[in-house]
């Protein structure tokens, strides 16, 4: 462990790792409750789309990615689905599909599209530097500080889509674009650095793992935070002690710890039908 942490590029990669899981963790629980758990691999994947584009035309990756990244916010955020037969993974799945085969296509006409590729779905914890991790920390912060300012607007809008009440939604909501961008900034700073999977894994994997665990919405947040945190603490020792690629590990690690959650929810489960004098309670649905 000690010489572990001797390591700059280690340390690095667990600050960025702490960093992420942070903010990525506690978005995620409005991803998991509005039901578009898409949503980040389609903005993640404009934003790559956009450095690829970038790269092919010759222009600045962090602008243009930015910029695709916000148009894709603003359109988003413009998808409501009213049609009982539709569901907003339909729409965010075209989404992603087309991003996902535009950005592949771009990168195979560079001189190292394998590799390229490789580095878009999983990052390089372990190459990034301290001005980068700057950066993040700043625009993270930014974000996070807006989410806890506004947190009451975001959560309540949250539960509107959680109870399908969109219907009276106007057309553009002002605080449902910030949702949106506030997501679609914080992904194209993580999924520069940790990679469109991990990224994703750091929005989901740790919300429903706490959903799972409580019913509570602010013990929901909490566990979520944690859950991340730890996880990528375990995936970044993982890849340093058995060489994994960091991303990976940290991918690994989050569906380790899941697996974990959902066997202790199982057992919790069976617990509740308890054998009493030779016969079962019944225990109703939401005692648990």
């Amino acid at each position: 462990m000690g010489d572990m942490l001797s390591q700059s590029f280690v340390i690095n990669a667990l600050i960025v790792s702490a960093i992420l899981g942070l903010l990525l963790s506690y978005l995620g629980v409005h991803v998991v409750g509005r039901g578009i758990v898409f949503v980040d691999l389609a903005l993640g994947q404009i934003s790559m789309l956009g450095v690829a584009f970038a790269g092919f035309v010759g222009w600045d990756e962090t602008v243009i990615s930015i910029l695709f990244t916000m148009i894709g916010a603003f359109l988003l955020s413009f998808i409501k689905v009213k049609d009982k037969r539709l569901k907003h993974e339909a729409i965010i799945g075209i989404v992603y599909a087309v991003a996902s085969a535009g950005t592949v296509l771009l990168i195979s006409k560079t001189p190292h599209g394998e590799s390229d590729i490789s580095e878009v779905l999983f990052g390089s914890l372990f190459t990034v530097t301290t001005s980068q991790i700057v950066s993040l920390a700043v625009v993270f912060g930014i974000i996070g500080a807006v989410q806890i300012i506004f947190r009451k607007k975001f959560f309540e809008l949250t539960e509107q889509f959680e109870n399908r009440q969109v219907e009276h939604m106007r057309v553009f909501d002002l605080w449902n674009f910030l949702f949106y961008l506030s997501i679609g900034l914080s992904i194209v700073f993580a999924v520069r650095l940790a990679g469109v999977i991990p990224v994703f894994s750091y929005l989901i994997v740790p919300p429903v793992a706490a959903v799972l665990l409580s019913q509570s919405k602010h013990v929901v947040v909490w566990i979520s935070i944690i859950f991340s945190v730890i996880a990528g603490f375990v995936g970044i020792y993982s890849s340093v002690q058995f060489d994994f690629p960091a991303g990976s590990s940290v991918v690994a690690a989050l569906g380790a710890l899941f697996l974990l959650v959902a066997l202790v929810k199982f057992t919790r489960f069976i617990n509740v039908h308890i054998t009493k004098n030779g016969k079962t309670l019944e225990v109703p649905n939401d005692a648990d």
